[in-house]
């Protein structure tokens, strides 16, 4: 079932804040592109609406307030300038330390997958770019994002700041140990692929909530957990080809 994702007044607010601090770092780095004769503002716009269309709706992804996010989030600026072009492909991109951006449709897939009601608290592990915070930001209140690969939480810190997601706290970190002190969490979503799913993630997942990640190794696919009374239900859903979770060495 697809959740309407109307927001609380002061997301609606922060939200507001956030789309005019974007608007003005995208005419920022437009006016450098137009200088070079590269992609303006509405070149990317455009871009963003072509990808929602075409990659991401047209495969299936319909819940319109995933779509209106993805398509409002500059994906450009979380990719590295040189991959600005191809910031808008149907396809993973490198952004450095052996990470990845995920494919488009993926993320859309994976947003759609948590059944976000507005309101929810939600914990990212593998924050890379940044770009899935950003997306859950346009989307609830709060986002918690584990990253450990240190250069890259400090380099998506700073980027989501800039972009006006002030909604977002990122942490270098191991995910398999999740985030105690802000739990209980209503959604985890995982954008690296650990082998089986971490037992702490299960435990700071709120009753009710729904956990979205890859598992596996060799062959990994999209598992959909859902927290209930009675415990844990599991659904397997499409694979996928993920970075491996990371664990930090003891």
């Amino acid at each position: 079932m697809l959740h309407d994702a109307t927001p609380c007044t002061e997301h609606a607010r922060r939200t507001a804040r956030t789309r005019m601090a974007r608007l003005a770092l995208a005419a920022t780095v437009a006016a450098g592109a137009c200088a070079s004769k590269g992609p303006t503002v509405m070149d990317e716009h455009a871009a963003a609406t072509t990808m929602v269309n075409t990659q991401i709706r047209a495969r299936g992804v319909l819940d319109e307030a995933v779509l209106d996010a993805m398509a409002r989030v500059p994906r450009h600026l979380f990719v590295p300038p040189d991959l600005h072009a191809r910031a808008y492909d149907d396809t993973p991109l490198p952004i450095g330390y052996g990470q990845t951006i995920s494919q488009p449709y993926i993320v859309g897939y994976m947003t759609e997958a948590l059944q976000l009601t507005g309101v929810d608290r939600v914990l990212e592990i593998g924050t890379g770019s940044g770009y899935q915070a950003a997306v859950l930001a346009e989307l609830v209140p709060e986002v918690y994002s584990i990253e450990i690969v240190p250069e890259l939480a400090a380099q998506a810190s700073r980027v989501l700041e800039e972009a006006g997601y002030r909604n977002v706290q990122v942490k270098a970190g191991d995910g398999y140990q999740g985030w105690p002190e802000h739990a209980p969490f209503a959604r985890i979503i995982a954008t690296a692929a650990p082998p089986e799913i971490p037992d702490a993630l299960v435990d700071q997942l709120a009753v009710g909530g729904i956990l979205v990640l890859p598992v596996g190794t060799d062959h990994q696919e999209i598992v959909i957990v859902t927290k209930t009374p009675e415990g844990a239900v599991t659904r397997r859903t499409i694979p996928v080809r993920f970075v491996p979770m990371v664990q930090e060495r003891p």
